[in-house]
């Protein structure tokens, strides 16, 4: 019974884990709907504590709000340009500012991260 349960805390752990999991790199995002999305039509967001290159929203801020990542041979175009991230990996920035998802956005179009903490965090807009 014991081992069961155990096995069964696991399981949800894990599918917690992976449901919070950044989308994979891809190229740059695009416009839908008056505002920025990734690859599988979720909402990206700005964060205002960042600065102009360079994320601040790192470790457990990055669970909640997954950078979009690029690919390795991503190459910047036009106000789109490219982030390493303290992990070394890279993100996309929209006329410099980093974007990112959010976790509890569930759905394609969920707009739920605008103007979360205090109005901190914002929907990327063309």
């Amino acid at each position: 019974m014991l081992r069961s349960l155990a096995t069964a805390a696991f399981a949800l752990a894990l599918a917690a884990g992976t449901a919070l999991a950044a989308e994979p790199a891809s190229p740059a995002p695009t416009a839908k709907n008056g505002m920025f999305v990734t690859a599988k039509g979720m909402t990206l967001y700005t964060f205002d504590k960042d600065s102009a290159g360079k994320s601040v929203c790192n470790g457990p801020c990055a669970a909640n709000w997954p950078p979009a990542l690029a690919v390795d041979d991503a190459k910047p175009m036009g106000p789109w340009t490219i982030v390493v991230r303290d992990d070394g990996l890279k993100q996309w920035a929209y006329n410099g500012k980093p974007v990112y998802a959010f976790a509890k956005d569930t759905k394609a179009g969920d707009t739920t991260g605008d103007g979360f903490l205090n109005g901190a965090w914002h929907i990327a807009k063309p």
